[in-house]
């Protein structure tokens, strides 16, 4: 189903992107909203384009957090929090930079046997610094910490990617290039089964769309 709003920047099928034009509409002008969204939010063309730029120049984008796969959604999709305050019309964009941490890559949570807790987003929240956001410090550095979690880009490095994609990662993926340090065989046996899982699902979210045509 398409929604056609006259408050929304984009019609659109995709309910994840409805569901952020639908929270952004509601925020009074000095609104703050985190909201939980699948990856495609984040890189998927057209609307999802649209969407994204309309945020970043409307409303201050400040930090996205990269979730663990299966924390939210469907098992084997993949999510993030995206924070955003709102702001009154302005001729120049809102968002001037992006934080952005990382807490997916190398990391494995499961449901029943290592469950995300509180304590496992205490750096993120010390990073965030919500006593004040303009004080924040990265603890990437190319040179020093290629592998820090906590990593700014700017707006024109934003919109300069590829459909202005939010789906940035920097991180090298261990399991990916050192076999001696594989996830556990029943992390990896899960994470199969979810994408399998993932992928039925999608599947029939195509079929029920083709058979409703």
């Amino acid at each position: 189903m398409t929604y056609n709003r006259q408050d929304f920047w984009a019609t659109t099928s995709n309910k994840q992107l409805n569901f952020v034009q639908h929270i952004r509409s509601m925020l009074k002008t000095t609104g703050l909203a985190a909201v939980v969204v699948p990856d495609n939010v984040l890189f998927e063309g057209g609307a999802g384009e649209t969407v994204r730029k309309k945020l970043l120049e409307t409303t201050d984008l400040h930090t996205i957090l990269r979730l663990p796969t299966g924390i939210f959604y469907a098992q084997g999709v993949k999510a993030n929090v995206i924070f955003f305050d709102n702001k009154p019309a302005s001729k120049d964009p809102w968002t001037k930079e992006v934080w952005v941490y990382d807490y997916r890559t190398n990391i494995h949570h499961t449901l029943k046997k290592n469950p995300l807790k509180l304590d496992d987003l205490k750096d993120f929240i010390a990073c965030y610094n919500p006593s004040n956001r303009n004080k924040r410090k990265e603890t990437f550095n190319a040179a020093d910490n290629p592998e820090g979690r906590w990593r700014k880009f700017t707006y024109e490095e934003i919109i300069a990617r590829d459909k202005t994609s939010l789906d940035i990662t920097w991180l090298k993926d261990k399991s990916l290039t050192d076999l001696d340090n594989l996830p556990d065989p029943d992390i990896l046996a899960n994470d199969i089964i979810e994408n399998l899982e993932a992928g039925i699902e999608s599947f029939k979210e195509i079929m029920l769309s083709i058979n409703s045509k």
